[in-house]
C-alpha cells in the first residue's frame, strides 16, 4: 500500500476544501490546475508544498480549509454503482468483526467498494481482501473507487472477482466473511467451508425480514454460534458554550449486522436455554 496520508500536499494529492459554511468540494492536485467556484479561482500551486491544515483563500477572498480526506468523508463522496456502506456500519464492521492486521477476508457484494476501502486499511499490508461481486458495472466503479483512493491497484492485498460467491469462491482457512446483499443466506453454506475454526462471519442486511431470515439459517446450519443482531445509531451533539442540545438531524437506520462465529468442525453447538413463557426469569 504506497499511499501517502501526511506531509506537505504534492501534485496527485486528494485534497479536500472546506469553506466556512462546511461545504466541502474534492479536488486532484496538478501543477497548473486551478479550482474554480462561483466565489473566485485557487490555483493548486498555492497548495502545493503546503501542510495540511493550511488555509487558501480564492480570488474572491472566501476562506477554504485544506486537509486530505478521511476515509469515511472520500466514501460518502465517491461515485456510486450501488450504494454505499455508511461509515457508522463500515467501522462496526471492522471492530465488532475483529478485521485484524493480517487477515484473510473474504466479501461479498462489494458495490462501490466504500466497505473494501475500510477492509484493505484495517488487514494492513501482510492481510488480503477478496471481493466477490455479481455485477461487473458494480464491480468497475469498485476497482476505480478502490484504485483512487489508494493511489494504485492493491495487486498484492486485494482479488476483485466478478461472479457468484457460492460458485466462484476457492478460498480456504480465511479468517473473516463479510456478506452484503439481498440474501446473505444463500452464502452461509459456502462461508462455513471458507472459514477457519474460530473465523466470523457478518451480513449487513437492510430489513428485518432479511435479518431474521439470516438470523434463522446461521442459527440452522450447525457450524456456527448463535449469532447477534443488531443495528447502530449516531446522533451528533451541538455544542456552543452553554447551549447544549442534541443536534435535529440524526443518522438513524441504515442496516442491521449480524455476525456468529465458526465452530470447530464436528462439533455440536450447545442447545440455546430459552426463558420459560410467563416468566422473567434467568435461566
Amino acid at each position: 500500500m504506497g499511499f501517502r496520508r501526511h506531509g506537505p500536499f504534492q501534485a496527485g494529492d486528494q485534497v479536500q476544501l472546506t469553506d466556512p459554511k462546511n461545504k466541502r468540494h474534492t479536488i486532484t492536485l496538478k501543477e497548473d490546475g486551478v479550482f474554480h467556484t462561483h466565489k473566485g479561482a485557487i490555483p493548486h500551486s498555492e497548495l502545493i508544498g503546503q501542510p495540511e491544515g493550511s488555509v487558501v483563500r480564492s480570488s474572491g477572498g472566501t476562506a477554504y480549509l485544506a486537509f486530505r480526506h478521511l476515509l469515511q468523508d472520500y466514501t460518502l463522496a465517491m461515485p456510486r454503482g450501488a450504494a454505499v456502506i455508511y461509515p457508522k456500519d463500515a467501522s462496526m464492521i471492522v471492530g465488532m468483526a475483529d478485521i485484524f492486521p493480517g487477515a484473510r477476508v473474504v466479501e461479498a457484494g462489494v458495490g462501490s467498494g466504500a466497505l473494501t476501502c475500510f477492509l484493505l486499511r484495517a488487514v494492513g499490508p501482510e492481510g488480503h481482501v477478496t471481493s466477490y461481486e455479481r455485477r461487473q458495472e458494480f464491480a468497475d466503479v469498485a476497482r476505480k473507487n478502490v484504485e483512487k483512493f489508494y493511489g494504485g491497484p492493491m495487486e498484492d492485498n486485494w482479488r476483485l472477482v466478478t461472479g457468484d460467491l457460492v460458485v466462484s469462491i476457492d478460498e480456504v482457512d480465511v479468517d473473516r466473511v463479510i456478506l452484503d446483499m439481498l440474501a446473505p443466506w444463500e452464502c452461509v453454506d459456502a462461508a462455513a467451508k471458507a472459514l477457519t475454526p474460530g473465523g466470523v462471519i457478518c451480513c449487513y442486511v437492510a430489513t428485518t425480514t432479511q435479518m431474521s431470515k439470516t438470523v434463522e439459517v446461521i442459527r440452522d446450519h450447525g457450524c456456527f454460534t448463535e449469532p447477534h443482531a443488531w443495528e447502530t445509531l449516531v446522533r451528533d451533539w451541538h455544542v456552543e458554550g452553554l447551549a447544549v442540545r442534541p443536534d435535529h438531524r440524526m443518522i438513524g437506520h441504515t442496516g442491521f449486522l449480524v455476525t456468529a462465529r465458526r465452530m470447530a468442525d464436528g462439533v455440536t453447538p450447545p442447545p440455546r436455554r430459552r426463558r420459560p413463557k410467563g416468566t422473567t426469569e434467568e435461566l
